[in-house]
């Protein structure tokens, strides 16, 4: 391990002005030749390291457990060569319904390396739901041949669905995880080595933000080029193989892709955190890091929030974590910029040498980095320059710059859509994204890009003036922190714009001090803010409700679906704008 590789490679991008607007983005790097399939990785870790742990999780008695890359090889192999005994296929897959677990990455792989296509199911769709409606669209589309859960008891009601029948249950409970296995023999490497880089293993599901999920058809190649651009772009890692302690769920792009496939591809080790960002859950996750100290930090904003809670009230535990940290990464969601300027502070204090905290850009049709900051100084907001292979295409769009996507990563269609994959696509071949952006500086291109939110959630008054929606919302959760779980910016067509609220706790809508308590702190945030009725939250109004998963209001990953909110919420929506209500909140 050489401590002394720079952590980022140089932040250099072409910009070329476009004859019909807008500008070609592309790195001066290019993409480097690699194996094509990710799951040659593990082949070459077998030989490289065999003995080095790659995956660990708590077991029933607390301890913890896991296997060895030469282990991980030997059962990925003997599970493969079961899987083809039993008739899986490319058009008979596998879907696996619980969480993170060593046996679900190993089955993963397993199906990944003889191009079995597998899909892990987000938990909540089976045991949160109320229809099951989300997991039985799911299922109806994959037909799979087999379904996975660890423990398949508490799964009981979403395997009885009548879009299960027919597949073979494996878990706990129903055919045992072991008895999948079979001899590998010359067939099977046979298999290995035909497996077709650009044809679907992974097929991950959308969070139906937009509507109901559609299936993502993911390649080997796709996510084996995402893999050398993340390494060419952070050369450190070819020298440090990561240490990582994470709870993302292996159902989304970030943990089940970005995640554990740069463990995989660097030779590092994944320790499985079974705690999560919630104050309930995430004491589970400050005893792991007390054992597991990681050279890396994935999270999403609310997680950081809490561990920057934890650290800053911990100093033992903060100087331990950050003696081995080598950056701060967020993603899934904008980090606000007071958690930002916390974490430098902390590793200022605590750290022996500059800890980044970086972000990046992607989605689950790009598998899924597309950019990402390679400075220890980027500002907050930033989402950095594009990996090399990656072109961006970015398109003013009614006030706003469009950005498509074009490269290796960028997946090849849905799975049975033929209409979104049409709809998808440009003539040039660029993805639509639908996402928007800012750049840092116009004058430095080198300086990169800012988010600058979803093309359809911004929206007029009727004054006409424009409402960033996403900057808006992001001063509110900052101004509101501790007392909103989240909030919804509406106005289309209004006077002025408002929040609707989700309470940090149900009960605080009931709590006679609730309301003063958020109008001190938008009226703070609104005489702060300047640039008029753009920048000023007009009203407010908390909502006792919580957002509801089957009504689509909520995604598995915990963001709002803002269409389905305002079109469900409609007569709140009318509430607000109603001078003479009393629930109103007027900063």
């Amino acid at each position: 391990m050489d401590q002394n590789v720079p952590i980022f490679a140089s932040p250099r991008m072409e910009r070329v002005d476009m004859p019909d607007g807008g500008w070609l983005l592309r790195a001066r790097q290019p993409l480097l030749e690699h194996a094509p399939r990710i799951t040659d990785a593990l082949w070459h870790w077998e030989a490289a390291a065999p003995g080095r742990d790659f995956l660990r999780e708590r077991g029933p008695d607390g301890a913890w457990w896991g296997v060895s890359f030469a282990e991980a090889a030997a059962q990925v192999r003997r599970l493969a060569a079961g899987l083809l005994a039993r008739g899986l296929g490319p058009a008979r897959g596998v879907a696996i319904l619980s969480g993170n677990s060593v046996r679900h990455a190993l089955l993963a792989l397993a199906a990944q390396a003889v191009g079995v296509p597998v899909t892990s199911v987000s938990v909540p769709y089976s045991l949160q739901s109320g229809d099951l409606g989300k997991l039985r669209h799911i299922l109806a589309k994959l037909r799979p041949g087999l379904i996975f859960a660890e423990d398949t008891r508490p799964y009981a009601r979403a395997l009885a669905v009548p879009e299960a029948a027919g597949a073979l249950v494996v878990g706990a409970g129903a055919t045992e995880f072991e008895a999948l296995e079979a001899a590998p023999d010359a067939a099977l490497e046979r298999a290995i080595a035909g497996v077709d880089p650009d044809a679907p293993v992974k097929i991950l599901f959308t969070s139906g933000s937009t509507g109901v999920p559609k299936g993502v058809l993911g390649t080997h190649r796709m996510m084996a080029a995402n893999q050398q651009q993340m390494l060419q772009v952070w050369p450190f890692l070819a020298s440090e193989p990561p240490v990582l302690l994470d709870w993302l769920p292996w159902s989304h792009v970030f943990g089940g892709s970005h995640n554990l496939n740069m463990v995989l591809r660097c030779g590092g080790t994944l320790w499985i955190d079974d705690g999560r960002p919630m104050p309930a859950d995430f004491g589970r996750t400050l005893a792991n890091l007390r054992d597991v100290l990681p050279t890396l930090r994935f999270d999403v904003p609310r997680g950081h929030g809490l561990l920057i809670d934890a650290l800053e009230a911990d100093a033992a535990l903060a100087a331990a974590l950050f003696a081995r940290l080598r950056l701060v990464f967020s993603a899934a969601a904008a980090l606000p910029e007071v958690h930002f300027r916390r974490l430098q502070a902390l590793a200022g204090r605590h750290a022996p040498r500059p800890v980044p905290v970086v972000s990046s850009w992607g989605l689950t049709e790009t598998a899924p980095a597309v950019t990402t900051t390679l400075t220890d100084h980027a500002p907050p907001g930033a989402i950095g320059t594009p990996l090399p292979g990656a072109e961006l295409r970015l398109l003013p769009a009614d006030g706003k710059i469009e950005v498509r996507v074009r490269g290796p990563m960028v997946f090849p269609g849905y799975l049975d859509e033929p209409e979104a994959d049409a709809a998808a696509f440009d003539a040039e071949g660029f993805f639509r994204t639908g996402d928007a952006v800012l750049w840092v500086d116009p004058a430095d291109p080198d300086q990169g890009l800012r988010f600058d939110g979803r093309l359809v959630e911004d929206f007029k008054l009727s004054s006409g003036t424009r409402i960033n929606a996403l900057e808006m919302r992001l001063r509110a959760l900052s101004a509101l922190a501790g007392l909103v779980r989240d909030v919804v910016v509406v106005g289309s067509d209004r006077d002025d714009a408002g929040l609707l609220i989700f309470p940090a706790d149900p009960a605080l809508a009931a709590d006679a001090g609730y309301g003063a308590r958020l109008r001190a702190a938008l009226t703070a945030m609104n005489q702060a803010a300047g640039g008029g009725s753009s920048r000023i939250v007009a009203r407010a109004m908390p909502l006792a409700e919580p957002p509801s998963l089957d009504a689509g209001e909520v995604t598995d990953k915990g963001s709002l679906n803002v269409r389905a909110i305002t079109t469900r919420r409609a007569a709140a929506v009318t509430m607000l704008y109603d001078d003479a209500n009393s629930e109103v909140i007027r900063p």
